[in-house]
């Protein structure tokens, strides 16, 4: 009995502790509760202008929920994960070796940016650029990405983009410049109307003007993700844990096995992206077509990863933020890792990245890649990720990278957004 009162004597105890702790904790400031006085100045703090001069601090509920898909875009937890390609490396150009680096946590959209949006970009800069509507026309997709001598995709290059039915397939003909345009955009749109719909009086804020990140309740900027991020956000390797800090398999593609069937259920042996099987075969037989799609499918088509985003492989190719150059992998940071620019490319190994050097010998194709002026690269040589309608299986696994001129468009690379996760540090 002696021994029964000193145990729950010890467990009141505990509990006890336990309890001032969390009174304490709970009392501590936060960003969402900063309290009413400085800890370090005992100085008030209001939240709202005011002639005595006290020092503004606004009431700050987190970070606004960013537009992008049915809820709002998806939150892909950052951690360490291994970057690169496991596989055998077809087509020898070991320009995505393996390391390990830390991701910070950050926001994408579930699917690609989709002709129903783009159409709303488009009518809203009709609109806002009424003194310069040279925009409007600059942001128009290059229809006839589609066309070709040898072929007659023409029905494609006049109703893909503006034909209701294609509403929610990828948009493509849009370069890397105009995605970036449309990033800057969107946030711009977004942004006004959080603003507005919390009393902000906008006529405060300049035409074009940004609204002071202070208020907290805007939204950081939509951007292209970096290659690092895509990748990252594709392997979806959350799905695979076990026990503490344990994947139980790398994946090749956004799902697991060794396949682009489905193993499961009802849908077993169906295609889980939309890629083009061999030389000639984009969909199948009558009766029985394997991806369903000659082209493009719907944003929403095939099966989500385990973060919910769509389409990670296959049916589009996605640009991301990164200058392409062979041994990126080799510079990199190992935290947040991104080449936005030619650092570097005086010299590597002792060599510099020149045309006739064999560490970039795999740069003979595609527009504007070197500089005819000085027969080295131009800076403009952008990453493309994810595999296409229009491309065999080995590009549908993530540690594969292929690059284009960032003012060139394809019928095969669309884009989604990505927008950091602010105000955490993890």
């Amino acid at each position: 009995m002696k021994q029964f009162f000193r145990v729950m004597r010890s467990f009141a105890c505990l509990s006890g502790l336990v309890f001032t702790l969390a009174s304490c904790s709970s009392s501590l400031p936060s960003a969402e509760g900063p309290g009413s006085v400085s800890t370090m100045t005992g100085n008030e703090y209001t939240n709202e202008d005011n002639e005595e001069g006290n020092f503004v601090v606004k009431d700050f509920a987190g970070q606004p929920v960013a537009p992008g898909g049915t809820d709002g875009m998806i939150f892909i937890q950052g951690g360490r994960t291994v970057l690169g390609s496991a596989e055998e490396d077809i087509m020898g150009s070991r320009d995505n070796i393996e390391r390990t680096v830390t991701i910070q946590s950050f926001y994408m959209d579930e699917t690609e940016v989709a002709n129903i949006h783009w159409l709303e970009y488009i009518h809203y800069l009709k609109i806002d650029s009424a003194q310069t509507p040279d925009l409007a026309t600059k942001a128009m997709p290059d229809t006839l990405v589609w066309v070709k001598e040898l072929s007659f995709n023409d029905p494609y290059r006049d109703h893909y983009f503006r034909y209701p039915g294609f509403r929610y397939y990828p948009v493509v003909g849009i370069t890397w410049e105009q995605a970036n345009d449309y990033c800057k955009w969107r946030t711009q749109k977004v942004n006004y109307k959080l603003a507005k719909e919390s009393g902000i009086d906008m006529e405060q804020i300049p035409q074009g003007g940004r609204i002071p990140l202070e208020t907290g309740v805007v939204v950081p900027d939509y951007r292209l993700p970096s290659e690092a991020e895509w990748e990252y956000a594709a392997q979806a390797l959350i799905g695979t844990q076990y026990n503490d800090e344990n994947h139980n398999n790398r994946r090749l593609y956004p799902w697991d096995g060794h396949t682009l069937r489905n193993p499961y259920g009802n849908e077993m042996g169906l295609f889980l992206c939309n890629f083009k099987r061999g030389r000639g075969d984009y969909a199948g037989i009558a009766g029985k077509l394997n991806d369903g799609n000659m082209i493009t499918a719907s944003v929403y088509e095939y099966p989500a990863n385990d973060y919910g985003l769509f389409n990670m492989a296959g049916n589009v190719n996605e640009w991301v933020l990164d200058v392409y150059r062979p041994k990126s992998f080799q510079d990199f940071e190992d935290l947040n890792p991104m080449r936005r620019n030619a650092y570097v490319d005086e010299v590597v190994d002792g060599k510099s990245y020149k045309k006739d050097n064999s560490l970039v010998g795999q740069f003979t194709s595609g527009p504007d890649i070197f500089s005819k002026e000085t027969n080295s690269l131009n800076k403009h040589p952008r990453v493309y990720k994810g595999g296409s309608w229009s491309d065999v299986a080995y590009w549908c696994s993530p540690g594969t990278r292929r690059f284009f001129a960032q003012d060139s468009s394809s019928s095969t690379i669309g884009f989604r957004c990505a927008m950091i996760q602010a105000g955490r540090s993890y």
